[in-house]
């Protein structure tokens, strides 16, 4: 359901600060990245994140966050979601990472008391076409949403954008989970619909300079529905099919979209 704070507008200075959160998000994913492969469990990579984290002076945003719709706080700094697993999969030993997996990797971070996060999906070592197909799709998908980050558009050109890109490559965006405002606060107002049938219960709301919303399509091979495993935190998609997950920290300027995220180009060269 929407969140009834007030939508915080950010001047650019403070725009600035949380860019300086969001480049430890990046350097975190993309060491996290490089470990990716087979034989290492999830629970290692969130290690990794860990340290990285803690050599940047910075605090992982997700480590004990308690969210009003769980009963426990995340017990760990990085989400590890592997193949049908969509977002908040809980990092596990006993996950191993296989050849052909896809692996979302998302992390927040809170530094000077503002906060970054960001996601994205990597393969590891050969991967299906369909599963080639579906990042390609997602990474398409975030930047056409990018686009649409624009004074005077509307929540729903963000969520239009996605469903275009997903239509083009025969793949689904997922229901019920979407992107949301990010500044002094990991999770902020508003919630940016991943879907466009979320609209039926969230406020569709005219966007402003001042405006930071983190913009993450969630697609899937198969379905838009979801479901959730037995660990109360991971979702995953109804029918098991392959998901994917990119996420980048957007400030909307009068000049435009302002991306904070600054991932190498390897990372989102859809």
């Amino acid at each position: 359901m929407a969140d009834k704070r007030q939508i915080e507008l950010y001047s650019l200075k403070e725009v600035e600060k949380i860019k300086r959160a969001c480049d430890v998000v990046v350097e975190v994913l993309e060491e996290v990245s490089r470990h990716v492969k087979p034989g290492i469990s999830t629970y290692e990579l969130d290690l990794i994140a860990r340290d990285v984290v803690k050599s940047k002076g910075a605090k992982a945003a997700f480590l004990n966050y308690k969210p009003s719709f769980s009963k426990t706080p995340y017990p760990a700094a990085l989400c590890v979601s592997v193949n049908a697993a969509v977002v908040h999969g809980l990092p596990k030993r006993e996950v191993i990472l296989q050849e052909g997996d896809l692996v979302s990797l998302d992390f927040g971070a809170i530094l000077d008391g503002y906060a970054g996060d960001s996601a994205i999906t990597v393969p590891v070592g050969n991967i299906s076409d369909d599963k080639k197909r579906l990042l390609k799709a997602t990474k398409e998908a975030l930047k056409e949403a990018v686009k649409a980050c624009v004074p005077g558009n509307w929540l729903s050109d963000i969520t239009k954008a996605i469903k275009k890109v997903a239509d083009k490559y025969g793949v689904y965006p997922v229901k019920n989970l979407g992107g949301h405002g990010i500044g002094r606060r990991v999770h902020e107002p508003p919630f940016v619909p991943n879907h466009l049938e979320d609209f039926k219960y969230e406020k569709d709301i005219k966007l402003r300079a001042g405006m930071v919303l983190a913009i993450e399509p969630m697609l899937s091979l198969g379905t838009s529905d979801i479901t959730h495993d037995g660990d109360q935190w991971t979702v995953l998609t109804a029918d098991g099919s392959p998901s994917a997950h990119y996420e980048y920290v957007v400030a909307i300027t009068k000049d435009g979209p302002m991306v904070l995220t600054q991932f190498r180009e390897v990372f989102f060269d859809a």
